[in-house]
């Protein structure tokens, strides 16, 4: 099964632990044995997984009496064209500013940023979750209410500071740089994004660890960036608690 799949036996076993997929039988020698109504129901959790969703809702959904499996994969597919659409639009962008790096063509700065969209989050239905309605309801009012170019300004101020962070990642997070740096984050994300405590900020820097869409995404600006964000971001709050 964890060949045909291309997945660990430790994720099966660990499926089989939390309730997520439970296989037919087991022999007396303890071997898990995966049918074909199995195999079909990981199917669909990897098409989850693959659009971001938590294992957690992954559980909800497939256990609900409601659950179809024909509408998932016709919903599923909806979802993965437009993620697609989305990547091929960046991908297309990462090429062109490589011919601009090479000085082939000119790219005018609304160009640099096509691709990016803030006004759609796949991750969105997890941080209703994690943080209730009101604040991700403001969040997405606040950037529904900007133009393009305030978008795609704000987008650049987002990398500009992950870049001065990823240039500091191999220092102390304590220093002097790290938390005048840190602190444009968490002013940038207060300014942007809703009012962030300092607790809730320092936990959101956990978040960037433990959550491994959180650290590859920010990892691409250094290797080893979100565990340097997440030791700033708890020195930042615990300073400033006190």
């Amino acid at each position: 099964m964890a060949d045909l799949v291309g997945i660990s036996v430790r994720t099966l076993h660990y499926y089989d632990e939390i309730g997520l997929l439970t296989p037919d039988e087991i022999t007396e020698s303890g071997y898990r044995l995966y049918s074909d109504d199995n195999l079909e129901m990981l199917q669909q959790i990897l098409f989850f997984k693959e659009l971001g969703f938590p294992l957690k809702k992954i559980k909800e959904i497939i256990n609900s009496p409601s659950f179809d499996r024909h509408e998932a994969l016709v919903l599923q597919r909806k979802m993965l064209l437009e993620k697609r659409r989305r990547l091929d639009k960046v991908i297309a962008t990462i090429d062109k500013t490589i011919q601009h790096m090479k000085g082939e063509i000119q790219m005018t700065n609304k160009e640099k940023f096509e691709g990016f969209d803030f006004s759609h989050n796949p991750y969105e239905q997890e941080a209703r979750e994690r943080w209730g309605d009101e604040a991700v309801d403001k969040a997405n009012a606040k950037i529904g209410s900007m133009s393009k170019d305030e978008q795609e300004a704000m987008a650049k101020a987002m990398n500009s500071i992950y870049q001065k962070l990823a240039a500091l990642r191999n220092g102390s997070p304590e220093s002097e740089e790290a938390q005048a740096a840190i602190k444009e984050w968490y002013d940038f994300l207060n300014n942007n994004f809703g009012n962030y405590s300092l607790e809730a900020f320092k936990g959101l820097g956990q978040m960037y660890v433990d959550d491994e869409r959180f650290t590859k995404n920010i990892d691409q600006f250094g290797e080893g960036l979100a565990k340097f964000m997440r030791d700033a971001m708890a020195v930042f709050a615990d300073k400033n608690k006190n």
